[in-house]
């Protein structure tokens, strides 16, 4: 989508429709308080008044409730809410009146970030009627000419984060291993700053990753191992990000209840998460040193899967009860996660649809951090928090990694407890990393199916915003 910023008057904003927001006990702007209707305008929040003011193209006015209330998250929100009414009257442009605060980068953030969120649609396997339908193609903010710069990185992440989508709503006969490693070297393809390698089955298995191997060996997908590596310069520590590519989780042996099971195809999330969050980083350019791992694999039910009470070797030789194959995403993890160790990572930070508790625990609003280092982790907690992509910490503690022991090898892929599974996951992944300083992210509540405003159901491609934001942060 095509997003600028102008300073001019209302009157002169060359747009299909324009949209003021209304906080309660707020005025419209004098230029169109006086319009037919005008007087009738709901500001409560998310309600819409729509006028046809003379020498204006039509105004949409939305509510933005109690102004004291009014923060980024209302106003993605409430641009929400005007795509979908953009949509709905088949206009190709919009303006934003950006509301006036202290620091209006924020606003002008929300408003981009909720707009084109709002506007996604993914039609790529729909055909006949439908297509012809007009798309909201350009957004101009009316405020401040300084609100560029913040406007520009709030499209490139969100544009990701649409991409990212596409790549979570794409069946798994498509979205295959080989098509995550392809849309690596199309990233990679796209910035001299950019390159990629591509792990196969057969280097796979002269490393040693036997969590990869083993999760991949009961279907025919051969599974990868992608590396991307951006060097952006910078002063900062190098920081990796590993995301979980389970293109389609059946369980395994361990199967998993039929009903519902489609959406596995988005058991990638958190590597599609990462492969459009690195792209970004590209456009935007920062300086920093950056390391994506990316590993990839289906799981499968057959004769030749991996089974309960079966014992792996991870890479770097700690061994593993798989006690459980539907506790796949740990060991694809910790294989990228000790190999993340050896390639340089000075800081990581993994993301992944790991567990069903953390859904008991923190619903569809936040997700999960786990962490091993509080700077880390607050810096997580922090760029969601900017970027609208909510994370709570959750406790480490030496009783959670006792639950994860095996009894015949070093550990078990299932804690010897049902309880505190979204911990005792991510206490497993760290043991892969050593001393460096990671945090964990379980977005397994919150990629798909939140039904928030700006993504409606669905993929909704959790995780890009973030860590944009964290890798700006780490930016020097």
């Amino acid at each position: 989508m095509k997003v600028d910023v102008k300073q001019v008057e209302m009157a002169a904003v060359e747009a299909d429709l324009l949209v003021v927001g209304l906080a309660e006990g707020g005025e419209l702007p004098a230029a169109i308080a006086s319009a037919p209707g005008a007087d009738g305008a709901q500001a409560g929040f998310k309600k819409t008044t729509l006028l046809r003011p003379d020498g204006f193209p039509p105004v949409l006015i939305v509510g933005l409730g109690d102004g004291e209330q009014l923060d980024a998250e209302r106003l993605r929100v409430a641009a929400a809410v005007a795509a979908k009414e953009a949509s709905r009257l088949q206009v190709g442009s919009l303006a934003w009146a950006v509301p006036e605060s202290g620091d209006s980068a924020p606003a002008a953030e929300a408003l981009v970030n909720g707009t084109i969120l709002a506007a996604y649609r993914f039609d790529r396997f729909k055909s006949g009627d439908g297509n012809d339908v007009p798309r909201l193609e350009a957004l101009t903010l009316v405020g401040p000419a300084e609100l560029a710069d913040a406007a520009e990185v709030a499209r490139v992440a969100t544009e990701a984060q649409n991409r990212a989508r596409d790549l979570q709503n794409i069946p798994a006969n498509v979205a295959t291993p080989t098509f995550l490693a392809e849309r690596a070297e199309e990233i990679a393809a796209g910035s001299d700053a950019l390159s990629t390698e591509t792990l196969g089955h057969a280097e796979l298995e002269a490393k040693g990753m036997g969590g990869i191997l083993a999760v991949s060996q009961g279907g025919p997908q051969e599974p990868k191992l992608v590396v991307l590596r951006y060097r952006g310069g910078g002063s900062g520590p190098t920081l990796a990000l590993v995301g979980k590519g389970v293109t389609f989780d059946t369980g395994g042996i361990s199967l998993k209840p039929g009903a519902g099971m489609q959406e596995m195809k988005m058991d990638m999330s958190g590597a599609a998460a990462v492969l459009e969050a690195v792209a970004a980083i590209a456009e935007l350019q920062l300086p920093l040193e950056l390391i994506a791992l990316v590993p990839t694999t289906e799981n499968m039910p057959s004769g030749t899967a991996i089974k309960p009470g079966d014992v792996i070797t991870q890479y770097g030789g700690k061994t593993v009860e798989v006690n459980n194959t539907d506790a796949e995403g740990r060991l694809i993890l910790a294989d990228a996660l000790a190999y993340a160790v050896e390639l340089g990572a000075e800081r990581i930070v993994d993301l992944a649809t790991l567990t069903g508790a953390v859904t008991i625990a923190l619903g569809s609003t936040y997700a999960a951090v786990i962490a091993n280092d509080d700077a880390l982790a607050d810096e997580v907690i922090a760029a969601g928090e900017r970027s609208g992509e909510l994370a709570w910490r959750l406790p480490l503690h030496p009783e959670y990694k006792e639950l994860m022991k095996g009894k015949v090898a070093d550990l078990s892929n299932l804690a010897s407890q049902r309880k505190a599974g979204t911990i005792t996951a991510a206490s497993f992944l760290e043991e892969f990393v050593g001393e460096t300083p990671w945090a964990h992210v379980d977005i397994a509540g919150t990629a798909w199916d939140t039904g928030r405003e700006n993504v409606g159901k669905g993929a909704n491609g959790i995780g890009v915003r973030l860590l944009v934001e964290l890798a700006r942060r780490h930016a020097s």
